[in-house]
């Protein structure tokens, strides 16, 4: 049995992964997230609060089970969060600075650390993916704490990738842009103020135009992804080079 642990797997990208993969009934997924809505014989449903870090720690080892039988382990960190559009400086509260990060860095480092402990003794294939943006590869006004984010966690993927290679584990650890996607994120974007986001009217005709790609065909691509990891020797991927 293939064991996929997805996080956000209730909503967007992430429901869409779990359900692609659940078309194979030799896998089995973990969806890490706060609701269930996902029915199906090989779906487990483990839920947390990513905004509460005490409460994370305290419940890892219920997403991390002694899976015995595993060919294949997979952790795909999808889970993640906007937060405040607007400058730095001009009324964003501090600690939603706190919150962006916990979700998008803290969470996800914690899952991994988790999970590699959790299975080294399993001598099988594994494979971390944490999604990233490309946001956190070119500054955007507006969005200081999600690209800084998703920086962070473009260079913790690369540095736990440089480990394992230094360990000889064979673990393989991805950071994959999805790029635009129309997800409830993006709803949010496209309600924001000019005055606090300067390119609010280019998302606003992505969606117009019909640029956003669906949850379906992004979680599909993905999926296809984590069946050819060997093809991929790059770390830092995006879903727009598949």
């Amino acid at each position: 049995m293939n064991y996929y642990f997805v996080t956000g797997a209730s909503k967007g990208i992430g429901k869409a992964i779990a359900e692609e993969l659940l078309k194979d009934e030799q896998n089995c997924v973990i969806g890490v997230c706060r609701n269930n809505t996902i029915t199906h014989k090989n779906y487990r449903h483990q839920p947390l609060d990513f905004s509460d870090i005490p409460a994370v720690e305290h419940n890892l080892q219920k997403v991390f089970l002694p899976y015995t039988d595993a060919d294949r382990l997979i952790l795909v960190n999808n889970a993640g969060v906007l937060g405040d559009i607007g400058y730095v400086g001009e009324g964003i509260p501090n600690e939603r600075f706190e919150f962006v990060f916990d979700v998008n860095v803290i969470v996800p480092a914690m899952l991994m650390n988790t999970f590699l402990k959790v299975y080294q003794p399993l001598h099988v294939p594994k494979v971390i993916l944490n999604i990233s943006s490309g946001a956190g590869k070119y500054p955007i006004d507006g969005w200081a704490a999600y690209c800084a984010s998703k920086a962070a966690l473009d260079m913790l993927s690369m540095t736990v990738q440089k480990e394992q290679e230094v360990r000889g584990s064979n673990v393989k650890v991805y950071a994959l842009s999805p790029g635009v996607v129309d997800t409830a994120m993006q709803e949010h974007i496209r309600e924001s103020d000019a005055a606090r986001f300067s390119n609010v009217e280019r998302f606003r005709e992505y969606k117009a135009s019909g640029e956003l790609a669906s949850p379906e065909e992004v979680g599909s691509k993905i999926v296809h992804f984590l069946h050819n990891t060997d093809k991929y020797n790059e770390v830092i991927v995006s879903v727009r080079d598949m």
